[in-house]
């Protein structure tokens, strides 16, 4: 239940995370920009998200109006349009998971901060277990996006096997009546349109998920590579202090051995 509450807000308004990016801006923690760009990226795929829910409930709106008419498009979308629903419930609870595992790791990093200070935010990206959850939605997100892709192929080739069937029938008439036959089939009807226009802003909105999503991705390897890189500051001081023993173990060697030359002169 818990859970549930903290990911209904948006992310930025979760007082973990606005705790944590307060205390690493106050200490000017490098690392900062790089955790923020993660989080931004995170919140517009929420922003996406909703508007993508938005047209697939303006999509079974769409079908429900048509209910009574025998047009072969809404045969052929019915299915589909249960099938992607399916597929945005998956792509929210994999977005909710990451939302709990930010949260979580914002709480940790705190933690970590009040317990040891600042060096416990050294290597911030261990805190965030992020990668697979977002590696699996990008997979989320690109069967929705072929389902879409294929949703509109079904729509206009029903569409033009419909008025194409229409034609012909009209041909038949004409040429029983002496008439010349229609050449061409009329274009894509208003209700194929109306239809498709749910298809096409979703598509719009799932695409800019997957961009969000890679640029979430790719700032989450900058996180990881500079931790790899950067020594911590308890490294610091333990290669410091390893030094300095070091130091103070030969300087007294080296003080008898200046003295015994003394001597000898």
């Amino acid at each position: 239940m818990e859970n549930t509450a903290t990911t209904a807000a948006p992310l930025l308004e979760n007082e973990y995370v606005k705790e944590l990016l307060a205390v690493m801006e106050a200490n000017r923690v490098p690392a900062v920009k790089d955790l923020l760009a993660v989080f931004n990226q995170v919140s517009a795929m929420e922003r996406q998200l909703d508007t993508a829910v938005t047209e697939l409930a303006a999509l079974r709106r769409e079908l429900s109006a048509v209910q009574e008419q025998a047009h072969p498009v809404k045969a052929t979308l019915q299915n589909t349009g249960a099938a992607m629903e399916k597929s945005m419930t998956a792509v929210r609870d994999r977005l909710d998971a990451t939302k709990q595992a930010v949260i979580d790791g914002c709480k940790n990093a705190v933690d970590a901060f009040c317990e040891k200070g600042i060096s416990a935010l050294d290597n911030i990206a261990r805190f965030f277990k992020l990668r697979p959850m977002l590696e699996t939605m990008r997979t989320e997100l690109d069967k929705s996006i072929r389902a879409d892709r294929s949703a509109m192929g079904k729509i206009e080739t029903a569409s033009a096997e419909y008025h194409e069937a229409g034609r012909h029938i009209k041909n038949m008439g004409r040429t029983l009546m002496g008439n010349e036959a229609a050449v061409e089939a009329k274009p894509m009807g208003k209700l194929a349109k109306s239809l498709e226009a749910p298809f096409k802003t979703e598509l719009s909105c799932l695409s800019s998920m997957k961009k969000s999503m890679e640029k979430a991705l790719l700032r989450l390897t900058a996180l990881e590579q500079s931790a790899q890189r950067k020594p911590s500051v308890q490294q610091n001081i333990h290669a410091l202090s390893e030094k300095l023993a070091r130091e103070q173990k030969s300087a007294p060697a080296a003080e008898k051995s200046r003295s015994v030359s003394h001597k000898a002169r």
